[in-house]
């Protein structure tokens, strides 16, 4: 496990495993969001009390669960940054932060466009734990993004914003849990093992997975395609880019 972990650290192998994986990724990304786009959007059921206003879970739940998915990813790249000085990871955690923040966004936006029919015609309650934790996982990003560029020397850069996602890795359970911990509009998460498949009916809860798996291969996509050009542009003066240039230049 050790050896294949210091060989996915290496810039080289990374950028041909990725390579290799990129097509595959766009083809599973194109296949589930059609397929799971039409089967919720036009043949799942909608919901007895929200009619169909509920086909908005569709993107809400995906966004909202790898919002926080891709956060930890970051924060677990953060550690091995700060831990093995592995320049991959900080390439990784940079070059997701920007997914991760768009996919908060867009659980921000369709949850309160949700929430208006569910919650008395508003779109936002001030008072509501899931809905300000979110809202500070979105300035996490943010927040992120910017210590990154805020110093010239990237090693700098890399431990600072590392350092702030180890930290905000406790808003996570927070999130995750504020449902139970305290009072809260939202509904308990009925998206966990057995409980999830007791609680949704199949012919709803199928193309939920399916733009689960979309917005997951979505991301594993963007993000291979963020790390090589941020690798290339650290890499650019190393005699492998070289190489490699010089072969496409040659083809």
């Amino acid at each position: 496990m050790w050896v294949w972990f210091h060989k996915l650290g290496s810039p080289p192998y990374f950028y041909r495993l990725s390579s290799r994986l990129l097509p595959w990724l766009a083809v599973a990304t194109l296949i589930s969001f059609v397929v799971g786009t039409i089967w919720g959007l036009f043949y799942a059921p909608s919901d007895y009390q929200q009619a169909d206003t509920s086909r908005i879970m569709y993107i809400h739940v995906p966004a909202a669960m790898f919002s926080m998915s891709i956060y930890m990813v970051i924060a677990a790249a953060g550690a091995v940054t700060l831990i093995w000085r592995i320049k991959l990871a900080d390439l990784v955690a940079a070059a997701s932060a920007p997914i991760g923040a768009s996919y908060t966004f867009i659980a921000l936006i369709t949850g309160s466009l949700w929430g208006r029919t569910m919650w008395g015609d508003t779109y936002w309650e001030w008072t509501d734990p899931r809905l300000m934790s979110e809202l500070i996982l979105f300035f996490l990003y943010l927040g992120y993004m910017a210590l990154n560029a805020a110093f010239e020397d990237r090693r700098r850069a890399a431990r600072a914003a590392a350092v702030l996602a180890l930290v905000g890795v406790v808003n996570i359970p927070i999130i995750h849990y504020s449902v139970e911990w305290w009072t809260s509009l939202h509904q308990g998460s009925t998206t966990r093992g057995m409980q999830f498949a007791a609680t949704i009916y199949p012919s709803m809860r199928y193309p939920l997975y399916l733009m689960m798996l979309a917005f997951a291969f979505f991301y594993a996509q963007l993000m291979f395609k963020n790390t090589r050009c941020l690798l290339l542009e650290s890499e650019r003066n190393n005699s492998w880019v070289k190489e490699m240039v010089t072969q496409h230049d040659a083809a």
